[in-house]
């Protein structure tokens, strides 16, 4: 269908008063726009009609709304035709520069140029539909997690495969004796309701349950996975669109924690220990069988310790206030202690942590347990200082337990780093460990990455539940140390997000960060020079290879990051609203003035931090210099070095990227985008070096969204650096 581009330019909010609007029709008039009309205020009922009456009466079928900010109004200029797009006059303009200014009217100008030749260059995308099509639900893992997400699923009506590796449903939770409280008055401890969920979902006829089994292989993609279970000798094979990802924890090894005791004392047990014990209906030594009238309890034992776990496993204190009321219940006479480094009981449960301060029986001090020995009577002496009271305690008692933490499943088996990271690199954000749970038919590797501890939770920016592997979401303590409430929450969280990732790859459209985008990779391969570039850096796996290293691009697992694109150097990957074309095109139509004093910098802007930023910017009316271009990027990894040859050839003086944060507080959307963005920036260093032009006129700065307020200073210093440099020696040729 032949193209015809209207371009709309938008008078109100300021923009009819700050430019000079017959002169932006003159522009884009001059660029061809076959329609060029504008309204005072487009975003109104009356506008949206405007533009609608022109796309019936006159067959214009893509659209160029000079107006707000792309990241607003976008339902308001949703027209029903994917060829739509959006030139930041607002924000980016009249809200950040001053009034009926040359430089601002030049600056308006370029990137109505940009929007037109955007427009004329891309093609409108066409969504990739996949055949067979499951809209079923694996479910990888049988404790509450994975059977809350397996019970919601099937409500929702969805069809659920069940995978338990163990002969019995429940995990952690069916071995429980009793169950914290989760109802007023919060003091009594409850019976555990995991016997009625297993009956519910044994009962339910959309959920097929495999115990006893383990996830041989999963091949393919969101919508598509086929996935081969071993059963009880057997080997079943069947189709799932999404996977819930929901294998849990094991204990701490507590025999690490050397100078507390476990595995030289009988009498030194572990919480996990200690919860059997009382299934079986009595609290005893180990030593000779005798009822503890004395316990211990030892908190954080091997947790928040750099030698052990660094994290808090969410559920240690509540758990021992618990198994305290078990020692108490079993005989009003004995004692307890609890030694604790924090009291962590947020919500409810500070009702039972203060029914458990008013019994009489139990002591409670802050401290740090230097040690455990035994006397010849087996009894054990437990050593505490930096105590509440100010003092080393020395305590003699029948029984000591020790509230280990928990390691997800993920973090058992055998570490890797990604591809071309070595130790010791300043950045590493996810590694990836071969735990044989998934086994997914992935190059990069067959399990989830882990971004911190074995967890393969997202970066904190990122929606949670998502995984690096598009269409697997994590549920429950596997993916984050939570509790049984934060657990029924995150499992019914994870089950609409496997939903939601069935139905939108059903329709062709992306899921999270880009949800609804329709475009997808095009490889040339004609050109091809199997480098490994783009297989090796995209980081959700969607790129697999042949034999001969040739990629195999699989849409469904693709994100629409991008980073393929920018990682190729033979430039044979394009989507068909987005390419290396597109942007250089853009890039290269800038208007460079020969004044001195009017630099111009190109700023290649992350669309999920750094463009919001510069919008929030000019919404506080922030200015900043009016020698900068913004090109938006799906993410700073999307750069292709070749932009930066555009625009140096075309003179202008400087390239800055503006990426996410990396590093300890990584935000990148994309998990390594801002990284990757980095690196390659610093082989242009090395380019420019020889070419006897400033590396400084290339850099990347990291911003985020609510670093805002930044935005002025890193513009206008680059600027300034740029003046100092002098103009681009190949301005004018």
């Amino acid at each position: 269908m032949e193209k015809k581009i209207g371009l709309y330019i938008c008078a109100d909010c300021e923009i009819g008063k700050a430019l000079d609007i017959d002169q932006l029709v003159k522009v884009a008039t001059k660029m061809k726009a076959p329609v060029v009309k504008t309204h005072p205020s487009l975003c109104q009922k009356e506008g949206v009609d405007f533009i609608k009456n022109d796309m019936a009466a006159e067959g214009v079928n893509a659209v160029v709304i000079a107006a707000c900010s792309p990241r607003v109004n976008y339902d308001i200029f949703d027209l029903g035709i994917p060829l739509v797009e959006r030139v930041n006059l607002r924000e980016g303009v009249v809200w950040t520069h001053p009034p009926n200014n040359e430089d601002t009217q030049m600056m308006a100008e370029d990137y109505i140029r940009m929007g037109i030749l955007k427009m004329q260059k891309m093609e409108a995308p066409e969504p990739y539909k996949v055949e067979d099509l499951s809209k079923n639900v694996l479910v990888v893992g049988g404790g509450l997690a994975g059977i809350t997400a397996a019970n919601e699923a099937a409500k929702a009506g969805y069809d659920v495969y069940l995978v338990e590796k163990s002969d019995s449903l429940g995990g952690w939770m069916a071995k429980l004796y009793k169950q914290t409280p989760t109802k007023p008055p919060y003091t009594d401890l409850e019976e555990p309701f995991i016997k009625d969920l297993i009956k519910e979902i044994q009962q339910n006829p959309k959920i097929k349950i495999y115990t006893s089994s383990l996830v041989e292989r999963v091949v393919g993609g969101p919508g598509m996975y086929d996935v081969t279970v071993k059963t009880n000798g057997k080997i079943e094979s069947f189709r799932a669109g999404a996977i819930v990802m929901a294998a849990g924890t094991v204990p701490y090894d507590a025999t690490k924690i050397t100078h507390l005791g476990f595995g030289s004392y009988p009498n030194v047990i572990t919480n996990i220990m200690m919860e059997e014990m009382a299934s079986k209906g009595q609290i005893v030594r180990p030593s000779d069988g005798k009822p503890a009238r004395s316990v211990a309890f030892i908190l954080c034992a091997g947790q928040r310790d750099e030698n052990h776990l660094p994290y808090c496993s969410a559920t240690c204190c509540m758990e021992s206030l618990k198994q305290a009321k078990y020692v108490r219940n079993q005989d009003p006479d004995s004692k307890v202690y609890i030694i604790y480094r924090d009291m962590r009981t947020p919500g409810h449960y500070e009702y039972f942590y203060k029914s458990i301060q008013n019994d009489p029986g139990v002591f409670l001090t802050k401290g740090d347990v230097k040690g455990i020995t035994e006397d010849e009577n087996k009894n054990l002496i437990v050593e505490a200082e930096n105590t509440l009271i100010g003092e080393k305690i020395l305590l003699n008692v029948d029984l000591a337990i020790l509230a280990i933490g928990t390691v997800p499943v993920t973090a058992l088996g055998e570490e890797e780093l990604p591809p071309g990271v070595k130790p010791g690199d300043e950045f590493i954000p996810y590694v990836m460990i071969e735990t044989d749970t998934l086994n997914l038919d992935y190059r990069q590797g067959g399990e989830l990455p882990s971004l911190a501890y074995g967890y393969p939770d997202s970066n904190f920016i990122c929606f949670p539940y998502e995984t690096r592997r598009t269409g697997v979401y994590a549920a429950g303590p596997v993916r984050s140390p939570m509790d049984i409430p934060s657990t029924i929450e995150d499992a019914t969280g994870v089950a609409l997000k496997a939903i939601q990732c069935i139905e939108l790859t059903s329709r062709g459209e992306a899921v999270h960060p880009r949800a609804g985008d329709i475009s997808f990779a095009d490889f040339f391969m004609q050109k091809c020079t199997q480098c490994k570039r783009c297989t090796e850096e995209c980081p959700f796996g969607a790129i697999n290879e042949d034999e001969k290293a040739n990629p195999i691009y699989n849409p469904t697992r693709c994100r629409r990051c991008a980073i393929c694109l920018g990682a190729c150097p033979e430039r044979i990957i394009s989507f068909k609203n987005y390419s290396v074309d597109i942007i250089g095109t853009m890039v290269k139509n800038i208007e460079v003035p020969e004044e001195e004093e009017k630099p111009r910098a190109i700023v290649f802007a992350c669309e999920n931090d750094a463009y919001p930023a510069l919008d929030m910017a000019g919404i506080s009316r922030l200015q900043y210099t009016p020698f900068v271009r913004v090109v938006p990027l799906r993410c700073a990894g999307s750069m292709n070095l070749v932009w930066v040859a555009d625009a140096l050839s075309k003179g202008v003086d400087g390239i800055l990227i503006l990426g996410c944060q990396y590093g300890e507080d990584y935000q990148c959307h994309f998990a390594t985008g801002s990284h990757l963005a980095k690196i390659r920036l610093s082989k242009v260093a090395e380019t420019l070096d020889r070419l006897k032009l400033e590396s400084g006129r290339a850099q990347m700065e990291q911003i985020s969204i609510s670093e805002y307020y930044k935005v002025p200073e890193v513009l206008d210093s680059f600027i300034e650096k740029l003046k100092e440099f002098g103009p681009n020696p190949y301005k004018g040729f």
